[in-house]
């Protein structure tokens, strides 16, 4: 085997990781999106709540639209008290 072919192949192979990337979205961009995420589940689920309230809509898709809003509400506490542990350990540090 040539070695110009085996460093090509190499070269070939580790090129991407010298490529620039696109702008990844920052902390700030993503907890927005996660809350619009958010409020538009809930937001669906309550319509859906409402409308099978009235007859319009069946018991599954209102028995699926409170399993998704219980499931969203569920991962936001889970966040919030990771988010309130990390701070208070942050709090228990030496100065």
């Amino acid at each position: 085997m040539d070695v110009r072919a085996i460093a090509a192949q190499k070269y070939a192979a580790a090129k991407p990781a010298t490529e620039a990337r696109a702008k990844e979205p920052g902390l700030g961009e993503t907890l927005a999106a996660a809350a619009k995420d958010f409020t538009e589940t809930l937001q669906t689920s309550e319509q859906t709540a409402k409308a099978a309230m009235v007859g319009d809509a069946d018991p599954h898709a209102l028995v699926q639209a409170l399993s998704q809003s219980e499931l969203a509400i569920e991962t936001v506490v889970a966040v919030r008290d990771k988010v309130v542990e990390a701070y208070q350990e942050i709090l228990r540090m030496p100065v």
